[in-house]
């Protein structure tokens, strides 16, 4: 790894269900969610008690990291009240941290002792459930910014609070709010 950034883990979601699925106009399911101190996570299958855990169609997107400064923009271009970072349901809420540069990499978070590896698999797309949770608009202001699909690559336990991003690539973590639609080709 070459590059080092200093960054805060605001928030670990851990759930072991889906809360949005079916109609917005439905409502979201009631599911117990934990905004966790510490989270395990096993490499292969994801976040120990989530509801991607082990499941063989996320393997490569079992754990997805969010930058909250994306939230804060999207709140701040709807003209809205911050939003719970939790609604978005990303299980690794960061601050500090450039992401789309991690696609298709291999890349290291450290917290507390802890280190855990993974590879930036895709973008995590944004539902159109945003809309109804966050505020209308939501679901089309977070296009390019919902977060890093990942793949842990190996088992570890991460930690709310400070924590290091190794990176093989240069990052900008004041370009962390700005959205990004490339396209599979043009995936590093």
């Amino acid at each position: 790894m070459s590059y080092a950034y200093d960054v805060e883990i605001l928030h670990l979601l851990v759930s072991p269900a889906h809360a949005y699925f079916g109609r917005a106009k439905d409502g979201a399911a009631d599911v117990a969610t934990t905004d966790a101190d510490r989270a395990e996570v096993v490499a292969g299958k994801g976040i120990v008690g989530d509801r991607f855990f082990g499941k063989a169609a996320h393997m490569d997107a079992a754990v997805t990291l969010f930058a909250v400064e994306s939230l804060e923009a999207i709140a701040a271009e709807l003209g809205a009240d911050r939003f719970d970072p939790l609604l978005p349901r990303r299980n690794v809420v960061l601050r500090g941290a450039e992401l789309i540069p991690l696609l298709g990499q291999d890349f290291v978070l450290e917290s507390a002792g802890g280190r855990v590896e993974f590879h930036g698999g895709r973008q995590a797309h944004p539902c159109a459930w945003m809309d109804r949770v966050l505020a209308p608009g939501a679901h089309k202001a977070m296009r390019g910014r919902g977060g890093l699909r990942c793949r842990p690559l190996s088992t570890g336990t991460l930690h709310r609070g400070p924590a290091v991003l190794l990176s093989p690539v240069p990052l900008d973590p004041a370009r962390a709010a700005v959205p990004s639609l490339l396209r599979p080709g043009r995936l590093p």
